[in-house]
């Protein structure tokens, strides 16, 4: 097991879902990007770290068909499971590291809300662009939600990259075209404010 991967199992071991920084009751700037893109209930929508948050609720809610949730962290992935009850079976759940997973289809959606902040290694960054073009078809849709320039340099104990729409554009390349960018600021659980970009790209060619 990876460091990264000791870490998250650490904190969804030792923590409440409801507890942590990042934690939100409804994912609602993220589902507003993804009704944006006009997918239907039958797109495949992969959420990329997706683990404890509620994101793959309202979308089952919604009836969309084909969610795939990925993360590192199998206790995190476990906790949904839990608080899904048997709404979890027709999700794929998938314990990876995204910048090793290997994709075995496209998807429609590509939604990321705070995994690729935490990748500082531009190695690591690199892998993590090429799994995106791996596994998001022409017209496809990817939707990064990151802390902004103006927002925390840690979060969880870990150091973060931060971003707005121009340097996610640079590490997605020409293949991706920037349709929105906006800003976001999230309320901790403890009544902290944290300030997030969130960016949507559609892959042109």
């Amino acid at each position: 097991m990876s460091d990264h991967q000791t870490h998250w199992q650490n904190v969804y071991t030792t923590k409440n879902e409801d507890t942590v920084s990042w934690f939100q009751e409804k994912a609602d700037i993220s589902l507003d990007l993804i009704r944006a893109t006009g997918v239907k209930t039958d797109a495949s929508i992969i959420d990329i770290g997706g683990g404890a948050a509620r994101l793959v609720d309202t979308l089952l809610e919604e009836g969309f068909e084909a969610i795939i949730v990925l993360d590192l962290s199998e206790m995190a992935l476990a906790k949904s499971k839990v608080r899904l009850g048997a709404k979890a079976a027709p999700v794929r759940w998938v314990v990876a590291d995204i910048t090793t997973w290997q994709p075995s289809q496209t998807y429609d959606v590509w939604h990321d809300r705070a995994a690729l902040h935490f990748l500082t290694d531009p190695k690591d960054q690199a892998a993590y662009t090429e799994r995106v073009s791996r596994a998001v078809g022409n017209g496809g849709h990817v939707i990064i939600g990151t802390f902004a320039p103006d927002g925390p340099e840690k979060c969880s104990g870990l150091p973060v990259i931060r971003h707005d729409a121009a340097t996610l554009g640079d590490l997605l390349g020409h293949s991706f075209e920037l349709i929105e960018s906006r800003r976001h600021d999230h309320q901790t659980p403890a009544g902290a404010i944290q300030k997030f970009q969130f960016s949507r790209f559609r892959r042109i060619r």
